[in-house]
């Protein structure tokens, strides 16, 4: 209810709406509101033909209506006529619920009067001619007729809703019952017309019995209820005797019988006032319900943006302590780095050091030694004995020279310069860490696998799949994983950019499973959900695997064929351009199930021997089916059969073939056994048993024979397939 209260406040003076009366354009005003906010207009602005009573105008009044409208420059709200003393020269305010209205304009100061012939207190003054008003909520100026605002409809319905409204504010409600003291009342029965609280509705309106029939409805309600009054009968506003009893579907308004006869409404299409009322009334109950729904989708949206403020604000708690301990990250391998060099630095200044000390101390031991040397020499020379002089000057001589040219030998040089010779590149690095932001680059959203998309087909697959809707991350790839058809591991099939994947060479009638996972350089999003898929003869999608059938649909197959075998008949048909026998295969593998296909000899001339049978992927094709060990095949002419697998030959059986005669092969990879038919008799015993793997079916022939192919075939009557031994594996 309390959402419900700014309808009911007059966009003018902001309260509760007293006396409302409705406008031209269905907006409602108070009536004392209305009269302040009146303009005095121009004689010659105010032409008949656009005087405005207080019925409702058609859609080309409106249009009239808007031409009239005029607009203020400085605060683009709406004005009235300039150069009238009676017009507001002061720029509109705001009403208390913030819409643009004009001030009351100040009145002149009104002549002398006499004392008898001043108006009564209670009456309110005369509204002036060629009045407008403008609607303060769509601005539509409106000019009125000579009723002033007596023109325009009183709004019951709005003023009894206001009513009822401030009645359900008031003080609680007491009980009736209570003898001492009243609690409060919870509820109150409308057909005892008593107000309960819990514990006297218990006792005197148990909820068994006769009374359990009463309908009990919360105090507010209750007292709306009691005191709602009769529906007041409305009279017309241009004939105010006259109760208004039709209703002018031009105009869309109430009419009375005076209106359809004497005004302007006598030509116009009405109908009757309660049909209308139940029509509105229906109408505005099918709205309600169409508003009702949006406001229950606005009210989840809401919970969802709420949600989404704790997620953002968890969200931020989290990316700011990840971005702090990225950053320390940073500082630690800084400080890290600041050791290593610092240790360096130490290393260089304790070099330094030693290769100085190491210089001094070999420079003062040769002073030493050279000083010593001086010093002898010098006493040397002070000797008066020549003979004993020359006995050792040439000995001296030579180790002067020797001594003075060990000093000359770079022995006076520093073997170590004072300057360190390491500098530290520290630019590209401060670059780095200028240059450090964030990148809107994050791990993609999980694909969606579209279901109505993906589909199998015989022992193919085809999936597609999408981004979310609202992810806006950029993808570089998707990866396609499928398990093995009997609940293995899975394993990548497809690595690319496209959102399309077919994929062949699986078990037929197996379940597989699929998911799909993006990725980009940020790193790889999470699985998509797991899709459940049944591969079979027909394309259906995945959701309907429970219907699929347990037989399958092939044809020859022209891509892996030997080149002379000629097909027709949308490859149902082969026979052969060459007089050797040559090798064609179905387009379907078989490596599970039980399955049976016949072929029908359409020509059969000279007596060849055809064979019938399976082979694996790689079989031979230019020599008969059957020579080599991938095919197992039954060849046969117009007098018997024979068994061959591996250039082996078996179980000669009587019986041929001509022109119109059915080969039938029964293949049961449950058991894992080969059983040929030739119109519709089983051929000698079961041809081959331990089956496993992969099979395709098979035939050779040359050019005397042509037979055409039948599949998606029931199992034979008289064949009841065992229980599976041991799950076939792909190859």
């Amino acid at each position: 209810m309390e959402e419900m209260e700014e309808e009911l406040k007059c966009p003018v003076c902001g309260s509760f709406f007293r006396e409302p009366i409705i406008l031209p354009c269905s907006h409602n005003i108070c009536l004392a509101c209305a009269r302040n906010i009146l303009v005095q207009t121009p004689d010659a602005e105010s032409p008949q033909s656009s005087r405005a009573s207080g019925s409702a105008v058609s859609d080309y009044d409106y249009l009239d209506l808007d031409k009239m409208s005029l607009y203020s420059e400085a605060d683009s709200g709406y004005g009235s006529y300039g150069g009238f003393a009676s017009a507001p020269t002061t720029p509109c305010q705001k009403s208390p619920n913030g819409v643009r209205v004009f001030p009351p304009a100040v009145p002149h100061p009104p002549p002398p009067q006499h004392h008898h012939l001043l108006p009564h207190p209670g009456c309110l003054p005369p509204i002036p001619r060629n009045s407008s008003i403008t609607c303060p909520q769509c601005h539509r100026s409106l000019i009125l007729d000579d009723r002033g605002l007596r023109g325009f409809p009183k709004n019951r319905v709005l003023e009894g809703v206001v009513d009822r409204y401030q009645q359900s504010k008031a003080a609680a409600l007491k009980c009736q019952l209570c003898e001492k003291s009243p609690k409060e009342a919870t509820v109150m029965c409308e057909q005892c017309d008593v107000f309960y609280c819990d514990p006297c509705r218990l006792r005197c309106h148990p909820p068994r019995g006769p009374l359990a029939k009463h309908r009990l409805v919360p105090p507010a309600q209750g007292r709306i209820s009691r005191r709602a009054s009769p529906r007041k009968i409305s009279t017309c506003t241009e004939h105010e005797l006259e109760n208004l009893s039709m209703y002018c579907v031009q105009c869309k308004t109430p009419v009375c019988y005076q209106c359809l006869e004497e005004g302007r409404h006598s030509t116009h299409e009405v109908k009757a006032l309660g049909a209308m009322w139940k029509l509105h009334k229906g109408q505005l109950s099918q709205a309600l319900n169409i508003l009702s729904d949006r406001a229950t989708e606005a009210k989840e949206f809401l919970v969802q943006l709420r949600n989404m403020v704790q997620h953002i604000q968890e969200n931020g708690v989290e990316f700011e302590a990840c971005l702090v301990a990225q950053c320390d990250a940073l500082i630690d391998a800084l400080n890290r780095r600041k050791t290593q060099l610092l240790s360096r630095v130490n290393k260089e200044h304790e070099h330094k050091l030693k290769v100085v000390r190491d210089q001094i101390s070999h420079c003062t031991v040769k002073l030493r030694q050279t000083t010593g040397l001086m010093e002898y020499c010098m006493e040397v020379i002070k000797e008066n004995d020549p003979s004993g002089f020359l006995q050792i000057s040439d000995a001296l001589i030579r180790r002067v020279h020797m001594t003075e040219s060990q000093w000359g030998k770079g022995t006076l040089t520093p073997r170590m310069t004072s300057d360190f010779d390491l500098t530290l590149d520290s630019g590209p690095l401060l670059q780095t860490i200028h240059q450090l932001d964030f990148v809107q680059m994050k791990v993609p959203a999980a694909p969606i696998l579209q279901l109505e998309e993906c589909c199998t087909q015989n022992n193919s697959a085809t999936l597609s799949w999408k981004q979310p809707p609202l992810s806006n991350i950029a993808v570089d790839g998707y990866i396609l994983e499928l398990d093995d058809g009997n609940g293995g591991q899975f394993r990548e099939v497809y690595v690319g950019t496209e959102t399309i994947c077919t994929v062949d060479g699986l078990h037929f009638n197996s379940t597989y499973k699929a998911r799909v996972k993006a990725f980009n350089a940020s790193g790889v999003s999470q699985y998509s959900k797991t899709l459940v898929m049944q591969t079979s003869e027909t394309g259906l999608p995945p959701c309907d695997i429970e219907t699929i059938a347990t037989v399958a649909w092939f044809t020859f197959d022209p891509t892996c064929a030997h080149p002379d075998i000629m097909f027709s008949n949308d490859n149902l048909t082969v026979t052969c351009n060459s007089y050797d026998d040559r090798v064609v295969m179905g387009n379907t593998g078989f490596s599970r199930g039980v399955h049976y296909w016949e072929m029908i000899v359409d020509r059969y001339d000279n007596h060849p021997d055809p064979a019938f049978g399976v082979a694996r992927g790689d079989v031979l094709k230019d020599v008969m089916l059957g020579k080599d060990d991938k095919a197992w095949a039954m060849y046969v002419d117009n007098n018997r059969s024979w068994f061959m697998h591996n250039n082996s030959h078996t179980n000669r059986t009587e019986g041929g073939i001509s022109k119109g005669a059915t080969v039938g092969v029964l293949l049961d990879l449950a058991r894992g056994i080969l059983i040929f038919l030739i119109n519709d008799e089983q051929q000698g015993p079961i041809a081959f048993e331990n089956m496993e793997g992969l099979f395709f079916p098979a035939i050779s022939l040359n050019r005397n024979v042509q037979v055409t192919l039948h599949t998606g075939l029931p199992i034979p009557d008289f064949y009841l397939p065992g229980e599976p031994e041991a799950p076939g594996s792909m190859c």
